[in-house]
Parts: structure tokens; C-alpha cells; sequence
């Protein structure tokens, strides 16, 4: 959920003081940096698994925080919206067996926590990337979670956008609507990779990640549906900009930054990002911590940060920076924020092996792709996938223009498998994995054309659009539950 605050307004002094700490904060960030302060020795993964919540008729559960409490595990965190809960998966290794490992206990966890939340009051967790049977009506009052920071985080963006915000997405069935608050944020529901990196190596892994940005998203779409409406394969990406976006038209048309951002070029550090977070983005929580940084770090501890990291992560990268200390150890992070949860943790698992395999190849290439690919075609390449999700035709150096089904099979499957192999992963865990990823491939069939063309059959049956979305729904939930690979369903 982000780090909490203390309050959901500041006045102007304290929002002069919050810029001058953050540049404070980027300035030791630097000296850290050139004195090479970070953990990377051994390092670790994570993920992130946002997921909602939906009573016996398939409808969105405003009631997370008595989920949360009949779970009573830490790992099981709220997110924006009642309806939403968030899992937060232990760190662990890439190699070995680890990972056949951690789909078993990933599996058992989820398991246990839907076992508690069903006896507590009947409450299903989904994990998908926008709840099908999400409605207007839903977001009128009650959606959002108790929390300071949600309430600071939804004034401010509406404090400097000055007026509401219009939702507009193309599509099959466009939608046009307009919002007083951030609830359709609440409907975007994602997974996280987190991947702990040196600080020599994070510019080469950030540049090949947003390079298979668009090809993760082509095979990874699960959220056709909002509102009623069939719109993008991936619906979640545009949602989530536009509820977020801080400017009125003006500030568009003179091309201020969005806050949801890809980025405009490829990076030689990671503190090319930070610059970047303070030179084009004002801050939307501008809470001052007690620390001098400076102190800290001349007196031999390590700076928290704390204004460098609440700015961080109100800039919505989709492949985003981490500074981080655990144990008083500070280490760096890639946070891939790309894919939408589900359909199933076999999925989720083959997303992030695929993933982890093509970004240790790429970033170690002699011959870097991003030498040979414009940043903008990576951008393209991820609205393609967005819109169009397994359907995309994308453009890669060297081959021309290829679709996306393609592109995996013949090029980044071979890629990804050499990198899982650097990682040190066992072939069984590959074969597994990269598997799923190959069905999928095969097939065409990912979770987005899996709802599609299942409501479509519904419909074409005889039953309404909201019956048809909940019986989908409720037929997504046996799967999920089955751990059956989503391009295996019927």
C-alpha cells in the first residue's frame, strides 16, 4: 500500500520544506552511490499480488478490513479500494528448485487465506486484472480503504487537477464517464516483480525491461472489462493513467508528464530516474521526516530516505526504482509493475520466469537491443499490447514488424530459457514454467481472450451482459482455484 502519513493536507512551507529535503535526499543518494553503499551479493526476489474481493453473486465486497482481520497474517495488507487486499510474497533466490517451491507455498498461502475469509463471512479473493462485475454504482460510496494516505493521496490529485476527472477508453464498446475521487484506481489490480540489483547493473535491467514491457503485457492481459464495457485487452494500463492523471486538458496540450509513465529514453544509472521523479513531477504527499541524510550518512549509518522514496512512489513507472534498507542494509530494487494478477498462480509464476529469464539475457548482452530500438517503439510496442494483448503486432530490431505470438515463440522463449540457465534454475523449473508460456503462445488463449470470448458464448446463450460477466466470474474462480494454466480452459 505505500508508505502511511500523518495527515491529507499541507500548507505552502511545507511543501517548500518537502522539495528541499528531496533534493537533500537525491544529493546523498549520489554520495551512496559513488561509494558503493548497496547489498547485491546474494540477490533476492519478490512479488506483489494485489487481489479483490466478491460476495456469493460475484460482486465486489467492501469489506477488506474484516478479511484482513479473520486472515491475521502481516503478509495480507489492504490496497486502495474495501474491495481490494494485497499479498505481499516473501523474498526469496531464483535458483535451483526454488521456484516450483514457492509455487507450492504461494498456492497453500492463498489457500488459507481464502479458507479464513470464507468462514469469516463468505468473502472470495480473486485475483484478476479488473473485477469484471465492478460498477458505477459500486464506487458511490464506501469503496475506499481506511487509510491516511488514500485520503491525502485522492485530495491532493484533485487539489492539482482543479476539476474531475474524465475517464475515456476506446474500445470495442468506448466508455466515457467522469469521476470526483480516485475510486477507478481501486480497480486496476496488479503483480508486482521485484528484482534486488547492483547499482552497476540497474540502467542495463531497467532498459530491458522496458523493452519487454509490450511482450510480457501481450502474454500476461487479463482485464478486457470495465463498467459493463469490452474495451482494451488490458484495460487496467489505461484506467490507471487517466485516474491518476493530475492535469487538465491545458497541461496536456502543453505536454506536462503524466504521472502513470513509461518514461522518453533509455538510462545510463538509476539516478537518472530520481532526477527525473524531481525535476518533472510536484509532490502529492509532501510529508518531512525528523532524519538529516546527510548527518546519518557522515556519521557512518544509513538514511532512510524517507522523502525520496513517499516521492517515488507517487510516480507511477511502470518499471519503477526501489531504494530500500532492510536490517540496516541498503540495497536496490526493480519493481516491474506491468501485469495484472491471475489468472492462476502457475500463471503468475510463468509471467515472472519468463520475465527474470529474458531481463538477465538482454541486460547482458554484448550488444544491447536498446542500441538498436528507438525508446518510443517500446512505448508503442506496450500500447499495442495493451489494446490488443495476444493479438499485438509488435516491432523488434532485427526482425521488423511480427506478432507478439510469434515474437515469443521464436525469439525471447529460446532468450528467456538461456537466462533462467545464468540464474542458475533448475530444468525442471523451466520446463514448467516457460511451458505455460509456450501454450499460451500456441494457443492465442491468455485471460483477457479467455473472458472475452466466454461472455461472448454467455451472451450469445441468451444471458444478459451483468449475468454473463458474474457467471464468467464465477467460473474464472473454479479455475483459479484448480491452478490450472489459463490457456488449458474452456
Amino acid at each position: 500500500m505505500g508508505e502511511e502519513v500523518k495527515r491529507t493536507t499541507y500548507d505552502s512551507a511545507q511543501r517548500r520544506e518537502y522539495r528541499r529535503k528531496v533534493q537533500l535526499c537525491v544529493d546523498v543518494f549520489e554520495t551512496m552511490l559513488a561509494r558503493s553503499c548497496f547489498e547485491s551479493e546474494q540477490p533476492l526476489t519478490g512479488m506483489e499480488i494485489e487481489c479483490n474481493l466478491v460476495d456469493a453473486d460475484y460482486q465486489p465486497a467492501m469489506s477488506n478490513r474484516h478479511v484482513l482481520d479473520a486472515i491475521g497474517d502481516p503478509a495480507y495488507q489492504t490496497e486502495l479500494g474495501a474491495y481490494n487486499i494485497e499479498f505481499n510474497v516473501p523474498p526469496h533466490a531464483l535458483p535451483g528448485h526454488s521456484g516450483l517451491d514457492l509455487e507450492a507455498e504461494v498456492r497453500a498461502s492463498l489457500n488459507d487465506a481464502q479458507a479464513r475469509a470464507g468462514a469469516a463471512g463468505g468473502a472470495h479473493i480473486v485475483m484478476i486484472g479488473i473485477l469484471p462485475t465492478l460498477m458505477p454504482e459500486h464506487l458511490d460510496h464506501g469503496w475506499m480503504s481506511e487509510s491516511t494516505r488514500y485520503a491525502a493521496l485522492n485530495d491532493s490529485i484533485f487539489t492539482a487537477r482543479g476539476e474531475d476527472i474524465p475517464i475515456d477508453i476506446s474500445g470495442p464498446e468506448p466508455l466515457s464517464w467522469h469521476t470526483a475521487t480516485i475510486a477507478p484506481e481501486s480497480a486496476c489490480t496488479s503483480m508486482q516483480l521485484h528484482l534486488q540489483l547492483a547499482p552497476e547493473t540497474f540502467a542495463a535491467n531497467w532498459n530491458a525491461a522496458q523493452i519487454v514491457a509490450g511482450p510480457q503485457l501481450a502474454l500476461g492481459a487479463n482485464s478486457p472489462f470495465f463498467f459493463g464495457h469490452l474495451l482494451w485487452a488490458e484495460t487496467r494500463i489505461e484506467l490507471f493513467t487517466q485516474s491518476t492523471d493530475t492535469r487538465p486538458e491545458e497541461l496536456k496540450a502543453q505536454g506536462v508528464r503524466p504521472r502513470v509513465w513509461f518514461g522518453e529514453q533509455w538510462i545510463d544509472s538509476i539516478l537518472d530516474l530520481y532526477r527525473e521523479n524531481i525535476r518533472y513531477f510536484p509532490s502529492l504527499l509532501p510529508e518531512v521526516s525528523d532524519e538529516d541524510p546527510v548527518a546519518e550518512l557522515a556519521a557512518g549509518r544509513i538514511p532512510q530516505l524517507a522523502e525520496l522514496r513517499l516521492h517515488n512512489g507517487t510516480v507511477y513507472r511502470w518499471n519503477r526504482p526501489v531504494y530500500d534498507v532492510v536490517d540496516g542494509r541498503p540495497h536496490l530494487r526493480l519493481e516491474n509493475r506491468v501485469l495484472p494478477a491471475g489468472p492462476t498462480v502457475v500463471d503468475m509464476l510463468a509471467n515472472s520466469a519468463f520475465f527474470y529469464g529474458v531481463l538477465r539475457s538482454l541486460s547482458e548482452a554484448d550488444d544491447p537491443l536498446w542500441q538498436h530500438m528507438d525508446f518510443g517503439v517500446a512505448e508503442a510496442n506496450f500500447l499495442a499490447s495493451a489494446r490488443s494483448g495476444i493479438d499485438a503486432r509488435l516491432h523488434w530490431p532485427r526482425v521488423g514488424e511480427v506478432s507478439a505470438r510469434d515474437l515469443v515463440l521464436d525469439t525471447l522463449l529460446p532468450i528467456a530459457d538461456e537466462g533462467l540457465q545464468r540464474w542458475g534454475v533448475d530444468a525442471e523449473v523451466r520446463d514448467r514454467f516457460l511451458g505455460v508460456i509456450e501454450g499460451r503462445a500456441r494457443t492465442g488463449r491468455n485471460g483477457a481472450s479467455w473472458q472475452v470470448s466466454t461472455v461472448r458464448a454467455l451472451q450469445d446463450g441468451g444471458m444478459s451482459r451483468p449475468a454473463a460477466l458474474a457467471e464468467m466470474l464465477r467460473r474464472y474462480c473454479d479455475h483459479m482455484h484448480a491452478n490450472e494454466p489459463v490457456h488449458t480452459w474452456e
